[in-house]
């Protein structure tokens, strides 16, 4: 609960192109409290969640990064998700924790995951490339907040 204030910054300093259902509305909403409601409410089975990202030695989430459920029927293939704030980006902060979610999936048994990413978002593009993500040939078009590209990468069994 104590991350909330660090995802309303998130929600608020979104692209525009985000779907607004992804973004602060004009009257405000989702407020800190009701996205720390739906914290509590929505509680992820064992081998998902998000997590608050940090940088070492300092106080303070930046961002999250995590897994979460896939929306597209492959139950034992979760996504990844990440987000930063803006003032994180470019550190490399998203790959390296990314790296860490991507051996948590593999110590909890995931064969494969997902991220979809839309197109216009060359840097995610770019951390996605750099941890083995490959584009699957899925696409879901979206005239208004561009296309939604498929990624995916296959996890090795853990020795």
């Amino acid at each position: 609960m104590g991350d909330a204030p660090v995802e309303h910054e998130l929600w608020g300093e979104r692209d525009p192109r985000v779907p607004a259902h992804r973004r602060i509305t004009s009257d405000g909403h989702p407020t800190q409290e009701e996205l720390e409601e739906r914290t509590r409410r929505d509680q992820p089975p064992p081998s998902l969640g998000i997590l608050a990202v940090e940088r070492r030695g300092l106080q303070g989430a930046i961002g999250y990064c995590g897994l979460i459920a896939n929306a597209y029927g492959q139950d034992d293939e979760p996504e990844l998700a990440y987000e930063l704030l803006r003032r994180a980006w470019g550190h490399g902060y998203a790959t390296e924790a990314a790296r860490g979610v991507i051996g948590w999936a593999q110590a909890s048994g995931h064969r494969r995951l997902w991220a979809t990413v839309r197109e216009w978002n060359t840097a995610s593009r770019r951390v996605l490339a750099k941890l083995g993500f490959v584009e699957s040939g899925r696409v879901e078009p979206d005239e208004l907040h561009g296309d939604s590209i498929f990624t995916t990468r296959a996890i090795a069994p853990p020795d």
